[in-house]
């Protein structure tokens, strides 16, 4: 198992707070600007949660737990291919203005959602 240290987390979150954000809707996320729980772009810095050699990103201390505890929390379902996906290791896409986000398996599969239709860029 690979094991993230605290100075690892806090580098990650440090890194996200000097970012600027001007996303539109179709545009990838940087994953640590997601609450993985609320499934929702934040336009913040999330708290970074490292579970089993990865880092996953929730708002509060209850997601916190939840990311924690439980493995459907971590997961997500590619829109595209039906398959599922690793929050810690997907393409994230900003829905609509409301902050809704997708997980993509890869950016490949979210440019086949493009080219479908299926998503608004």
């Amino acid at each position: 198992k690979v094991q993230i240290t605290q100075t690892e987390v806090n580098s990650v979150a440090e890194s996200a707070v000097k970012a600027e954000h001007n996303y539109r809707i179709g545009d990838q996320v940087p994953n640590d600007l997601v609450c993985m729980v609320n499934d929702a772009y934040m336009a913040k810095a999330q708290i970074p949660i490292g579970v089993n050699g990865k880092i996953y990103y929730g708002c509060c201390n209850m997601c916190v737990e939840t990311l924690n505890e439980k493995k459907t929390a971590r997961m997500a379902v590619d829109p595209i291919t039906g398959e599922a996906v690793d929050k810690s290791e997907a393409f994230i896409v900003l829905l609509n203005k409301n902050g809704t986000v997708a997980y993509y398996k890869s950016e490949a599969t979210y440019k086949r959602a493009l080219e479908a239709g299926k998503v608004k860029s």
